[in-house]
Parts: C-alpha cells; sequence; structure tokens
C-alpha cells in the first residue's frame, strides 16, 4: 500500500478560509453537481458510459462526496472523510480495471474545479465577498482536488499491486466490461476471454455479495467464476446454470456471507442477472424477503416485479382506490385489506374471514361495501387486475416478511 498524503503535505490547507464561507457554498451544491456532470461528460465522453454502468450509482455519489467534503471541512476542519476517501479509492480501482491511465481522471477532477472557481465567482459578486477570500477559496480548492488525486492513486495502485498475474487482472477487466452498459463488439470480447484464458459460455448467473466480503473467498470458487470482490457491491459471474453442484460451491465459499444469486441470462445481459440480484439483497435487509443464507431471485420473481417501481404502484394504488378517498382511515383500511384478501384469494367469505381474523358476515358486509364504491372496478378485469397488482405490491412493501 501507497503512503496516504495529507492534505498538508500537498498544498495548502484550508484554514484561511473563513467557516462562514461554508454557509454561502452548500446551497450551491446541487446545482453545481448536475454542472459538473453535465461538462465532464461532454468533454470525456467515457464518463457518460460508466454513469449508466454497474458503477454509475457509485460515480455519482463519489462526486457528491467529494464536492460535500469540501464544503464540511470549511465549516470544520476536523471533519472525518473517510466515506469520501473509499469512493475516491473506487474511482481509481475502475480506471485501473478499464485499462485507462489517470491522466484523463485527473483532467476531469480540474475542469470539475474550474466550474467550482467560476461558481465561487460568481458566488463572490452576487454576496460582494472580497477578492482575497475568492483567492483563498481557489488557492484551498485546487489543494483540494491535488489531495483527491493522491487518494485516487491508491485505489489505482490497490488494482495494480493485487494483480498478482496477468491473466487474474484480465479476468477482473472482463468482469467489469462484461457489465459495462455498452456491449463491447463480439471480436474484442473473445481476443480479451482467450488472454483471460477463460471460455465464454452461452449463459451465465450472477451473484451479489453484502460488503465487506472476507478474502477467503475466493479461493473456494471453481476456477472458471469471475470475481470482483474489493469493491461497495462485490459480484461474482458463474457460467452456466445454478446446478446443484455450482450451488453447493457457492454454499461452501460464501459462508457466513450474505449472497443473492441472479437469474440465469445470456452473457450480453449479465447486468440485468446483477441488478436483479442486488435488489433482492436489498428486500432482504428491508425485511420484504426471510434471510437465508443463498437467497435465490428465481424464488421471489413475483416480488421482484411487484416492488420493481414503487412510486408507480403508489400512483397506481391511488388511482384504483380513489373512490374511498373520503372515507374514515380506520375504515378505509379495513376494507383495502378486505378487498386484498378477496381479491387475492378468491375464497369465499368464511375463508377470508379466517384469515383476516373477523366474522364471515363482517367480511360480506365489507365485500357489499366495497361494492357500492368500487363496483364498476372490481366488474372489470383490467380494473380489477390493476387493485390486485396495488394491494400486493402494498403488502409486500408495508409487512415485513412475503407471504
Amino acid at each position: 500500500m501507497p503512503s496516504t498524503a495529507r492534505p498538508s503535505e500537498l498544498g495548502e490547507p484550508l484554514d484561511p478560509l473563513p467557516r462562514k464561507f461554508a454557509a454561502f457554498m452548500r446551497p450551491e451544491l446541487p446545482g453545481l453537481l448536475n454542472e459538473i456532470r453535465t461538462e465532464v461528460t461532454r468533454a470525456y465522453p467515457v464518463y457518460g458510459r460508466l454513469l449508466n454502468g454497474p458503477d454509475g450509482d457509485a460515480i455519482r455519489q463519489g462526486v457528491e462526496q467529494a464536492l460535500t467534503a469540501f464544503v464540511d471541512r470549511v465549516a470544520d476542519p476536523g471533519r472525518s472523510s473517510e466515506l469520501r476517501d473509499e469512493l475516491l479509492r473506487r474511482f481509481g480501482r475502475v480506471e485501473a480495471y478499464e485499462g485507462r491511465d489517470l491522466e484523463v481522471l485527473q483532467g476531469a477532477y480540474r475542469l470539475g474545479a474550474r466550474i467550482a472557481l467560476r461558481r465561487a465567482k460568481a458566488l463572490g459578486r452576487h454576496h460582494s465577498l472580497s477578492p482575497t477570500l475568492i483567492l483563498a477559496f481557489a488557492d484551498a480548492l485546487f489543494a483540494y482536488v491535488e489531495e483527491l488525486e493522491a487518494i485516487t492513486r491508491e485505489g489505482y495502485a490497490e488494482v495494480r499491486e493485487r494483480a498478482a498475474s496477468e491473466v487474474s487482472a484480465l479476468r477482473r477487466q472482463l468482469l467489469h466490461l462484461l457489465l459495462a452498459a455498452s456491449p463491447l463488439p463480439r471480436t474484442t470480447v473473445f481476443e480479451l476471454c482467450t488472454a483471460a484464458a477463460w471460455e465464454l459460455p452461452d449463459s451465465c448467473f450472477l451473484v451479489a455479495l453484502r460488503a465487506p466480503v472476507p478474502e477467503h473467498i475466493r479461493a473456494g470458487l471453481d476456477r472458471d467464476v469471475l470475481a470482483d470482490l474489493d469493491i461497495p457491491q462485490p459480484h461474482l459471474l458463474v457460467p452456466g446454470d445454478p446446478t446443484p453442484q455450482r450451488l453447493d460451491m457457492l454454499g461452501a465459499a460464501l459462508s457466513g456471507t450474505r449472497a443473492a444469486v441472479g437469474l440465469t441470462v445470456p452473457v450480453a445481459q449479465a447486468a440485468d442477472s446483477v441488478r436483479w440480484a442486488r435488489r433482492l439483497l436489498q428486500f432482504v435487509d428491508d425485511g420484504v424477503v426471510p434471510d437465508a443464507p443463498l437467497v435465490r431471485c428465481e424464488d421471489h420473481l413475483t416480488t421482484l416485479w411487484l416492488l420493481s417501481d414503487p412510486a408507480l404502484v403508489d400512483h397506481l394504488a391511488a388511482r384504483e382506490l380513489a373512490p374511498l378517498d373520503g372515507l374514515p382511515a380506520r375504515r378505509r383500511d379495513r376494507l383495502v385489506e378486505t378487498l386484498r384478501v378477496h381479491v387475492s384469494t378468491r375464497a369465499p367469505a368464511e375463508q377470508v374471514g379466517e384469515l383476516l381474523g373477523v366474522h364471515a358476515q363482517t367480511v360480506r358486509y365489507r365485500l357489499r361495501t366495497l361494492d357500492t364504491y368500487l363496483g364498476d372496478r372490481l366488474a372489470d378485469p383490467d380494473h380489477r387486475f390493476a387493485l390486485e397488482v396495488a394491494l400486493r405490491s402494498l403488502h409486500l412493501r408495508d409487512h415485513d416478511g412475503a407471504e
């Protein structure tokens, strides 16, 4: 590991800036963030591709953290920046995996700094700040950029140093590129596979892991499994189908680590498999899906579909249940729950009553009330299906444990 350079070793510290300057800067951050994204992706199109790939969220979070940490340090010079540092190291890792040197990323950092300085000058004119203060801001900003570059080099060097052999480094790069938003030409993929001594399969499935991942896991994986374990969202690519032998191997290798197995897909759709697997891991964390050593998307397809767009489900439910809006909240909730059980089970009133813990006559009364308010919707197949989808989705999201 290279030594970590501190701000005082890289340039002037941020102390010359008065702490109250942070109050002027903080409201500018959202607009500045959008402006930097636009200008950087225009100047460096490669980052537009990365923002739409599997690392897009981490990259956006890293840029946001870099800006926020600068303002936080002005307000509180002793503020910790551990999250920012880890995200910056990941920037360096991504550059190494993609086979670029750091000059491109450093150029993007400096372009972002120029945009920030331009915004600061406009801010200074608006608030009648002194030219001396803006000069101090510029000095602090470019010293800060040097700090960002140094921390990024740490992540870049980690990848280079851990590449014990050319083949292992190529395999990580291959996995990264197979999950990229823009598919590579088939000839390029075959060339990379040959160089990495890896046979390109017709299909594969991805496994999403919960970080941090113990280093010993790698030794328990089959030789043809591609792995990226030292990133915030670790994952594996396993060729072929999740056969009992493959699942046994994963169960043994990943013992003690929470993991989700994605669906089997053509290699060109590998990014979908890992996206679904990560979504399923989140459902485990949220209590929607029961925890298990190795959860499988195959066992939770309906849940993945029903909860794929919560905002849209809310809109659908609001539309379909609008006739009940004028009722008192408690009565409305009882009717909605009765309707959910009724439309999802198609059971008689006695069975619905058992499921709800109420008398069958109460169920019949509620169903008559629902027919009064929703009669046309309940009779129409499209509206009835929309109601069932919305109610199942809301129930999954609002109750711990999937039924």
